[in-house]
């Protein structure tokens, strides 16, 4: 489905994963500017769009789109984590998108829209609740509800097409709704 090689980072975007590399996948609305949000960030090897959460067949975005196959649009994110760590991977995250609103995500409604963080180790899932225990009361001084964002083991990963890989860099002027939403995640602070 892919040519393979990020636009942007020149590395692979389906190949193996670098030793010492981790991966993380992150899903906040539509894919696009997620993924650009990542790529930005020092320490990370390479990023793809793709589909998480839903049946276990490799889904189309038509598919996707109808809201039958329960998956999210996501980012998955190949890092090292000597250079950076999983909780500003998290602070990108927590404060780019609005994690209280179900399944959607501004205008872009539907189940593929959720806010998820689909973790790959023990670590990163136990990390990824800390987080959102200390963004919960940020979230509530700011005025919104309870955080929906569903947080669980990646269930599968399937690559999107290759017209929406770094669809941001292809298409400077492409929508993206993804931005500071204000608030200010403390995870990491004490450490």
């Amino acid at each position: 489905m892919s040519d393979n090689v990020h636009t942007v980072l020149n590395t692979a975007i389906d190949g193996p994963v670098p030793a010492g590399h981790e991966v993380a996948v992150f899903g906040m609305g539509c894919f696009w500017g997620a993924e650009r949000l990542f790529w930005r960030l020092d320490g990370v090897y390479t990023t793809s769009v793709g589909y998480s959460g839903g049946s276990d067949s490799p889904p189309s975005y038509e598919m996707v789109c109808t809201g039958t196959t329960g998956h999210a649009e996501v980012v998955q994110v190949v890092y090292d984590p000597a250079k950076v760590s999983y909780e500003t991977l998290l602070k990108t995250f927590w404060e780019n998108h609005d994690p209280t609103q179900g399944n959607r995500q501004g205008n872009d409604i539907g189940t593929q829209y959720r806010s998820v963080i689909y973790t790959t180790s023990e670590q990163q899932l136990k990390t990824a609740e800390e987080s959102r225990e200390a963004f919960q009361p940020v979230v509530t001084a700011a005025g919104l509800g309870p955080i929906t964002t569903e947080i669980q083991p990646l269930p599968n990963y399937f690559l999107a097409e290759d017209y929406h890989q770094q669809y941001l860099d292809k298409n400077p002027n492409g929508y993206c709704n993804h931005g500071p939403n204000g608030m200010s995640c403390p995870i990491g602070v004490a450490r």
